[in-house]
């Protein structure tokens, strides 16, 4: 008997595994150690409407499933919606505005190559990607990328800020 989607992912959970399907293609990777999750908060607990933002609720979540568009699925450490998600157990099938992503040692080319014009593809109108081993951090939008030294605020283009 096949695994339905939500299936598959439920038991990655179970298993302590970080599932994503981007355009057919699985890639995994163990739950984040220490240092990921201590610069994951750090960035979560920064995030503000920004003066530009008064439109934008600045609402952040940190490892929810979202099922893009094109039925890829990803869980973005750190995923910013103008609006109030839906409380629901399945994977989110609303594009955030902003996602945050924490480069895992080994996981480098997922982080920095496959996800950021991935997530531009699908509609994210900006996606932040903090190195922690060289001590950068990358803002991807349409318009191009910047690379700064970390730590950097960084406004978004929705108006909501935060420092990575």
């Amino acid at each position: 008997m096949a695994l339905s989607w939500q299936e598959l992912l439920d038991a990655a959970d179970e298993a302590g595994i970080k599932l994503e399907i981007v355009e057919g293609v699985p890639t995994w990777e163990a739950w984040p150690a220490t240092r990921h999750q201590v610069i994951l908060q750090r960035i979560h607990e920064s995030i503000r409407v920004g003066k530009s933002g008064a439109d934008c609720g600045c609402r952040a979540i940190h490892d929810i499933y979202i099922r893009f568009p094109d039925g890829s699925i990803k869980r973005p450490d750190i995923s910013i919606f103008c609006a109030e998600p839906p409380l629901q157990d399945e994977a989110l099938e609303i594009v955030p505005d902003a996602v945050v992503e924490i480069v895992s040692k080994g996981f480098e080319k997922k982080d920095l190559d496959i996800g950021p014009p991935f997530y531009l593809s699908q509609g994210v109108k900006d996606i932040v990607v903090a190195n922690p081993y060289d001590g950068k951090v990358h803002h991807h939008t349409q318009s191009g990328a910047r690379t700064y030294d970390s730590p950097n605020a960084i406004t978004l283009t929705c108006g909501c800020q935060l420092i990575a």
